[in-house]
């Protein structure tokens, strides 16, 4: 029985479903909770950085008063390595609410939102949300962004574009568009269109693949940059994350956003976690040898994978349309936790989260067993 309650485009969205919490897998098969391994949601396998939970147990002591709405002391720092001034930046309660701001900020019932096929999965949310027309552009391989095509997409609409997202590196495929390819696709987007150009894996760059995205936003007035502490960071479980957009659209952002989406704690916390060049780092390179770890397993495995710009692999664990739905349920019950994507369109992967040395070799092993078990 359909509900005649809410508007229609509201009641369509499908709701977001995120990795399954360790508790709950344990709950379902009979497991102990310590001895699961969660590669499922990209988070830090270093989890929180100690001088980011020194900073929250130091800001614990006055939690009876709401937090800086404005996040001064918060958007200071930011400010300062970014170049850019105060009212350039937007706090969100994770990058996903950036997201979703933006959305809310341009676009209504009637207008166009455009992003990838394979492409985060809050991108067509956040247009049903608003009642827009998601539109999805089918990239000539399964790697990510196809911008030229995505340009077409936007002619196509007209004025009914308002927003389109590029994710870089893109979740879940881990593909990775060059500065070059990203200018010239702002360059060539019309000025009445919002390019939202999310960040949330930036820092797992390589040295040569980074550039200078601010500059963009500096050059632009119709780019939104989101960036997150969810993934390098470790504060997934705070949720917060920031937008950077000249102050036309930062005010926009700001006049939706909820008095206070982002809590005291997630405040301090982000403050130390963003000075934390060692913590950074040190992720960093945990991650080039994780991404190592579970690549050289797969080539040996004869598994096909792409390569990734982020702290996750894609691989293609079977040819049956339920291979990775299969290979997934095989992996809870041993106890490991990945992602499967069917809903990314690409239902024989599976995108696995890279963690600790000790996590990425108890699933390689799993899954040698499993697919030495199936033949």
């Amino acid at each position: 029985m359909t509900s005649k309650l809410g508007l229609k485009h509201v009641q369509a969205i499908a709701p977001y479903v995120g990795g399954r919490p360790i508790s709950d897998v344990a709950r379902e098969y009979g497991l102990d909770e310590s001895k699961i391994v969660k590669l499922a949601s990209n988070e830090n396998p270093l989890g929180m950085p100690k001088s980011a939970q020194e900073a929250m147990l130091k800001a614990s002591s006055d939690l009876g008063r709401y937090p800086d709405s404005n996040g001064f002391e918060l958007k200071k720092v930011l400010s300062e390595r970014l170049g850019v001034p105060t009212d350039w930046i937007t706090l969100g309660n994770g990058s996903n609410d950036i997201l979703e701001l933006s959305a809310r900020a341009v676009a209504q019932l009637g207008d166009d939102i455009i992003f990838s096929r394979h492409a985060f999965a809050v991108y067509p949310l956040a247009s049903q949300a608003v009642g827009a027309r998601a539109v999805e552009v089918a990239p000539t391989d399964i790697y990510g962004h196809d911008l030229s095509a995505m340009l077409d997409a936007i002619v196509a609409s007209g004025d009914k574009a308002k927003l389109v997202f590029v994710a870089n590196p893109n979740n879940p495929t881990g593909s990775y568009l060059t500065a070059k390819e990203i200018e010239d696709f702002l360059v060539a987007v019309p000025p009445h269109v919002v390019v939202v150009l999310d960040e949330a894996y930036n820092e797992y760059l390589t040295p040569e693949q980074r550039y200078d995205a601010i500059a963009w936003v500096k050059r632009f007035p119709n780019v939104i940059l989101s960036r997150s502490f969810s993934k390098a960071y470790g504060l997934a479980g705070l949720r917060i994350g920031y937008g950077v957009a000249q102050p036309a659209l930062t005010d926009l952002l700001n006049r939706i956003r909820q008095p206070f989406n982002v809590n005291s704690l997630a405040q301090a916390a982000a403050i130390a976690a963003f000075q934390d060049f060692e913590f950074l780092q040190q992720g960093y390179e945990l991650n080039r040898a994780g991404f190592a770890q579970l690549t050289q397993a797969f080539d040996e495995l004869g598994l096909t994978y792409l390569s990734s710009a982020g702290n996750f692999v894609l691989v293609k664990v079977g040819d049956d349309d339920d291979a990775g739905a299969q290979m997934n349920l095989s992996l809870l019950k041993r106890g490991i936790i990945v992602r499967p994507v069917g809903n990314y369109g690409l239902p024989q992967w599976l995108r696995i989260s890279i963690g600790l040395p000790e996590e990425n070799a108890i699933f390689i092993n799993a899954l040698r067993e499993i697919l030495s078990a199936a033949k």
